[in-house]
């Protein structure tokens, strides 16, 4: 195969990446965008297969690795469950970030099997591009370890602050890039290894600090690290799919970040510098100091509902941990036969990664045009007579709107204090990934339902059905 007809090809596997995120951009389009995507990286691999060459031992190994690794995901695809999808995409995220150490150190130890020169004798633009690859491929290996134990509850979702912790990232960075500039100039194999180590240290010091509340943000910027780690490794390789690729998945990524950061009102560096959200202790329902709530039932809400115009269902992570979606859906379609309009309000930093509710609602079979962003339904909160909020907290705290002495004021949340009712389904009156109580608990308006998300809803439909 010539080189022109293969970059032809990674061309085209480039323009059907593009689609494919094109695709997913909504639900609609997102089974064809998947396509795309599988179609895309079928043609990169077999292009780079053909283009190498390689001997008939080293394809059986190449096949043999594939097919363990395409198992394994198909696997892991059919057994996960969707609540489990956050801790998923950070595990895959670690795999990346792994994949572009091991490539580094590959060319490295073969640099002739890449055509970057011979051991000792390495072209120093390779060295650069080597170097930079592997060091964000290791932060992104030991950072989404950690974000994968934090969102799978093995590690505390609290900050965990280090003394002196921004002197020592500062200094471990300072350390970085002059192991860099050496490696650069010397080839020295002990200098590669001692960046794969400052980095994977500075991976789990950055990612240690930063609480619960920011974990959406955490996700989407692992996600883009694991893109610019392959993307220097494919400038290392020669490669024009994987450079094409890493870029995509990196500038998406970044986006997003900046996507979900403002709609926490964060900055990135507020982030990167960690401390917000956490875990708190549980309040019960009747620990309620010199403040009181307004309790009710399954009947109450069901009664509420029942006699509605207009109901807007505000689903949160407490929704995804108690698999309450398919009962969720099933108790819309109870009110939509009783004439109630139903809508679906989502906040984009609801549950833990990005699209986090879109998934899970589209698991239960929940039609697309009856779900909607943030900025398309908040101001149809004042107009609607029932707010049903399941498990989200944080993002319907009107205190984010109100107190400018909160710790997330100005952040956008959901206006479900608008509505003419609101109802909360809530295990207790702990504070969410936030650390901080929720004000819209003691409005007049609002009538707690603490139970598990599932049961009550379940409960609901029961009612709705006498």
């Amino acid at each position: 195969m010539t080189e022109n007809f293969a970059a032809f090809l990674y061309l085209v596997s480039g323009v059907l990446f593009i689609l494919a995120l094109r695709g997913l951009s909504h639900p609609t389009t997102s089974r064809q965008g998947n396509m795309f995507g599988m179609v895309g990286m079928a043609i990169a691999i077999v292009t780079t297969l053909l283009l190498a060459g390689p001997s008939f031992g080293s394809l059986v190994l190449i096949v043999l690795g594939i097919a363990i690794g395409g198992a394994g995901g198909a696997i892991v695809a059919k057994r996960i469950p969707m609540t489990a999808m956050p801790q998923l995409v950070a595990a895959f995220h670690s795999l990346v970030g792994l994949a572009a150490v091991m490539v580094a150190a590959a060319a490295l130890y073969a640099p002739e099997a890449i055509g970057i020169g011979t051991v000792g004798a390495i072209h120093g633009q390779a060295l650069v591009e080597m170097s930079i690859g592997v060091a964000i491929g290791a932060i992104t290996f030991t950072g989404s370890i950690i974000a994968f134990l934090k969102l799978d509850g093995r590690m505390s979702g609290k900050p965990i602050m280090l003394p002196s912790r921004h002197i020592i990232n500062i200094a471990l960075g300072v350390t970085m890039v002059a192991l860099v500039i050496g490696f650069a100039v010397t080839e020295s194999h002990v200098m590669f290894w001692l960046i794969v180590l400052v980095a994977l240290a500075l991976g789990v010091l950055l990612i240690v600090p930063i609480g619960g509340a920011d974990m959406p943000v955490v996700v989407s910027m692992l996600n883009s690290y694991s893109g610019w780690a392959a993307a220097g490794i494919g400038f290392t390789l020669q490669n024009l799919a994987l450079i094409i690729t890493g870029a995509l998945v990196g500038s998406s990524g970044a986006i997003l970040s900046y996507i979900m950061c403002k709609g926490m009102n964060r900055s990135f560096i507020s982030v990167i510098l960690g401390g917000f959200g956490g875990e708190s202790g549980p309040a019960g329902a009747d620990d309620l100091g010199d403040r009181t709530v307004k309790q009710g039932s399954a009947e109450d809400a069901a009664y509420l509902m029942k006699n509605a115009g207009r109901v807007i269902i505000v689903p949160g992570y407490g929704m995804a941990v108690a698999q309450a979606q398919h009962a969720l859906r099933e108790m819309a379609d109870k009110l939509k036969e009783e004439g109630v309009e139903v809508k679906y309000a989502i906040h984009p930093v609801a549950g833990r990664m990005p699209g986090h509710m879109n998934v899970l609602l589209a698991e239960a079979n929940v039609p697309y045009d009856d779900v909607f962003e943030l900025e398309d339904i908040n101001s149809e909160f004042a107009q609607t007579d029932v707010a049903f909020v399941i498990g989200a907290n944080d993002v319907t705290n009107p205190a984010a709107r109100d107190d400018k002495a909160s710790p997330i004021y100005g952040m956008p949340i959901l206006n479900v204090d608008q509505a003419q009712t609101c109802l909360f389904i809530k295990r207790s009156l702990g504070s969410g990934y936030a650390g901080i109580d929720n004000t819209l608990f003691y409005k007049d308006n609002t009538m707690m339902l603490f139970s598990d998300a599932k049961k009550m809803v379940e409960d609901i439909v029961k009612s709705l059905n006498d």
